[in-house]
């Protein structure tokens, strides 16, 4: 078998074997196939597709490139979930204590963020002391006392996904559904999880940009990992829109506690309890209802936010930045960015106020870029608000105040004010399973 061979016939729109994809995959482990010619295989599928047979064969030799992870140690069903990225997108730190909490384990590893979408490791370490690598005897044990622990992702797991995915990003074959699908399920896939709910956003801040996009991601993820054996299921879930209120880390991680204490914004709220209610279904807890009334039950009655703070305090963390996030640090200085006419906000970009975080220091551009964790931007309207001319839409916040005006220039890229009140998009678009698409 030779990987020219196999470049060819994917060049020419022919169908891979599970040998063939194996022998390109593992031998870019190996070192025996050299960058160049999986780059070439990789523009092959990303020009010529795979199929959904293709592409379940692909995530299954992905997910056996390194350890597959045996929860069977840890008792009852294992819950897991998993975003395809977005700006204040901070669900997992708001749903994955609500499931716990309603009974449901939950032994997750998680990622950090890299260009202008956010990661929940990231987040989780601007609480001061917080570990977010534990050995599996430490990772085992709490999910076993306390229900749920939030780790960073092993580099063990799914190897090749590592690899491959370095090299998509830098010959521009990130943007294709069958990659996409095998890189997120693999992990998913060796991570051990019984139940995997997968949160696809669409729109400007995420990597799907239209729906009918998102829907065909989705169906092909939920269908790799029921063919797996995974209960799985996928909302679709809007990014026109940043979700809540703050964006960066230690402001994201007190806009999630006050959710999980019952003062959260309406938008955050809403899609944390629709993909919890989804996660606990998933697990056997009931009818969607009955899993949505317990999951608005556990955050009414603290019991959510009592594990969060378990979860922390477990690994290391000071708690009482969560009870009290005037406790947070706090970025050196603040500015205003306001309205330069009055109207509604009719463009509000998300990926450009997302870029404009990360130059206020909130995320980084490159994987080895530190992290301000006090910085971010606090947003007072969003799209289809009505402002008033000198009216402040966002505040920023930043440690050198020289951040301040490429951020703001970033921001104004992607805004627009106008007359007339725009169409803002749904929360949750679609729920997809199995059994087919469910449109909202």
């Amino acid at each position: 078998m030779r990987m020219y061979d196999i470049i060819a016939k994917k060049r020419d729109g022919g169908t891979l074997s599970r040998d063939e994809i194996a022998f390109a995959v593992n031998g870019y482990i190996a070192g025996s196939v050299p960058d160049y010619q999986m780059s070439a295989l990789l523009m092959a599928i990303y020009l010529r597709g795979m199929t959904d047979e293709e592409t379940a064969q692909l995530t299954e030799v992905m997910a056996h490139s390194g350890d597959m992870v045996d929860l069977s140690a840890i008792s009852g069903v294992k819950a897991d979930k998993h975003s395809t990225g977005g700006v204040g997108d901070k669900t997992t730190l708001v749903i994955a204590p609500i499931v716990a909490a309603c009974g449901v384990k939950i032994a997750k590893m998680s990622g950090r963020g890299l260009g202008h979408t956010g990661g929940t490791i990231d987040k989780m370490e601007s609480v001061p002391g917080t570990r977010t690598v534990l050995t599996q005897e430490e990772f085992f044990r709490q999910v076993n006392e306390i229900g749920i622990a939030v780790i960073g992702q092993s580099g063990k797991i799914a190897v090749a996904d590592k690899k491959m995915y370095a090299l998509r990003d830098v010959t521009a074959t990130v943007g294709c559904i069958p990659l996409i699908a095998s890189s997120i399920m693999s992990k998913k896939l060796a991570a051990g999880s019984d139940a995997i709910l997968l949160d696809v956003t669409v729109g400007s801040g995420a990597f799907m940009k239209n729906l009918e996009d998102a829907i065909e991601l989705a169906r092909l993820m939920v269908s790799i990992g029921t063919a797996h054996g995974r209960k799985v299921a996928a909302l679709i879930t809007d990014m026109d829109t940043p979700l809540g209120h703050s964006i960066g880390n230690s402001l994201e991680v007190a806009e999630s506690m006050s959710v999980l204490r019952g003062k959260g914004p309406s938008d955050l709220t809403e899609v944390c309890l629709q993909l919890a209610a989804n996660m606990l279904y998933l697990a056997g807890k009931g009818d969607l209802a009955r899993c949505r009334a317990m999951a608005r039950a556990v955050i009414d009655d603290g019991s959510a936010f009592a594990l969060c703070c378990k979860m922390f305090e477990a690994q290391g963390g000071d708690t009482a930045v969560l009870r009290d996030p005037e406790r947070f640090r706090k970025a050196k200085y603040a500015r205003d960015l306001c309205a330069e006419t009055t109207g509604y906000l009719v463009t509000n970009d998300v990926e450009r106020i997302g870029n404009a975080s990360v130059m206020l220091g909130a995320g980084r551009a490159k994987k080895e870029d530190p992290i301000d964790f006090a910085a971010g931007i606090i947003l007072h309207k969003k799209l289809g608000d009505f402002v008033e001319k000198g009216e402040p839409i966002c505040t920023f916040y930043a440690d050198d105040t020289a951040l301040f005006s490429p951020a703001e220039e970033m921001y104004r890229s992607g805004l627009a004010i106008g007359p007339q009140r725009p169409h803002v998009p749904p929360l949750v678009y679609a729920r997809v399973t199995s059994n087919g698409v469910e449109r909202f």
